[in-house]
């Protein structure tokens, strides 16, 4: 990989000298296959090449930490750190990264450490600043990703669809980080008085109480979201190269949301009125939490669930490509960072192009990984490319 002293590579294209976000800088230390290294990109498009188990994908991870969230592996923080003969047992590892978002440079560290009981934590530095909160991230970097284990997200559990949505969401509401960290958190609190007591009504009231404050904005905002991206999906033709589809929010907290006179005084209710009930099942019923995304292929008429695979995957960067192209419109030419893992593996030569031209058109800095440099030709002149091997990126002349 590049020393932290290597020159970035030059020659990137006037559209991409607009306001826009992207990573510059990428240093990684103890993080998965790397031991110490740092990767300096110009801002345009970046192709990582190689084998499989090269050290590609390990960087898209490396930076999805940059945002709120356990990245696009959803790893538990100890799972990131590099393991080996050589490396010490308690090694902890860190990201750091400088983002250039409409022209100004923000410095952006995490990591992992220890807390006072040993426990494992993650850190977060703004600009040298100690970060009390992860959410925060969303504030400054907006960020989607499609990896292959999303090629079942339609026919898996509603958990993927809420967090793929989540992720967008935070492009469009970077409040909505902080939104859900509260909930769940009184969400946890509440649950565990249930179960252990003691059940004091006032304390419940006002868990309760902070559930429907936030619970009501996440489904706000997941609302507007869904009607941000049905809008631009209907407006972005997408040169027919994808399909088009419709998202639908599908829950009890949705419908209330919609249909109540009252959404507040419905959540409160729901909540008090399920406190026995929850206690005995040892999990909350309500709640935004157990909303479901539906998908629907809209030529074909058919729920995203009954395509075929190919289909679905071209559904998801259809929705990832209309979301960018809204969180570009909102934020004056600020695209949302893309991290798409071997994400040409299964395009045909007519999509791939229309995804690359779609990128390039978005002024977006994508991070694409993928073992045949040759899938990515006419990214050429265009990006920085990367041939990568035994976790040592090189950079490719121009």
């Amino acid at each position: 990989m590049a020393g932290a002293s290597d020159p970035r590579p030059t020659g990137a294209l006037s559209a991409f000298e607009a306001p826009r976000l992207a990573v510059t800088r990428l240093v990684l230390a103890n993080f998965r296959s790397y031991a110490s290294s740092a990767l300096a990109v110009s801002g345009r498009p970046v192709v990582l090449a190689g084998p499989n188990g090269a050290g590609k994908t390990n960087i898209l991870d490396a930076l999805s930490l940059l945002s709120p969230g356990r990245g696009l592996r959803g790893a538990t923080l100890g799972e990131h750190a590099r393991k080996g003969p050589s490396v010490p047992v308690d090694a902890l590892w860190a990201v750091a990264a400088t983002v250039s978002r409409a022209g100004e440079p923000y410095e952006i560290g995490t990591g992992l450490t220890l807390g006072p009981n040993g426990g494992e934590r993650r850190k977060v530095h703004l600009n040298g600043a100690p970060s009390n909160n992860a959410a925060d991230l969303a504030e400054v970097v907006q960020m989607a990703w499609l990896t292959p284990a999303m090629d079942r997200l339609f026919i898996e559990g509603a958990s993927g669809r809420r967090k793929f949505l989540d992720r967008l969401v935070f492009g469009f509401t970077p409040e909505h980080a902080r939104n859900s960290v509260r909930y769940e958190t009184a969400m946890r609190e509440r649950a565990r008085l249930l179960k252990y007591g003691p059940r004091d009504p006032a304390w419940l009231d006002g868990l309760e109480a902070e559930m429907t404050e936030t619970g009501i904005a996440i489904a706000t905002a997941r609302a507007e979201g869904v009607a941000r991206l049905n809008q631009a999906l209907e407006t972005r033709g997408l040169a027919g190269a994808f399909p088009s589809a419709h998202l639908a929010l599908a829950g009890d907290a949705d419908i209330i949301l919609t249909e109540s006179a009252d959404v507040t005084a419905e959540f409160r209710d729901r909540f008090a009125h399920a406190r026995l009930r929850d206690a005995e099942a040892g999990r909350t019923a309500f709640g935004p939490h157990r909303s479901d995304l539906a998908v629907r292929h809209v030529q074909k008429r058919t729920d995203a669930a009954e395509c075929s695979t190919g289909e679905q995957k071209a559904l998801l960067i259809a929705i990832v490509l209309a979301h960018a192209w809204e969180s570009s419109h909102m934020r004056e030419g600020r695209a949302p960072i893309l991290l798409l893992d071997e994400v040409a593996a299964h395009l045909d030569s007519k999509r791939r192009a229309a995804l690359f031209e779609e990128i390039l058109a978005l002024g977006a800095q994508a991070w694409m990984t993928g073992t045949d440099m040759e899938m990515f030709a006419p990214l050429k002149t265009k990006a920085d490319l990367f041939a990568v091997a035994n976790s040592l990126p090189a950079l490719i002349s121009e």
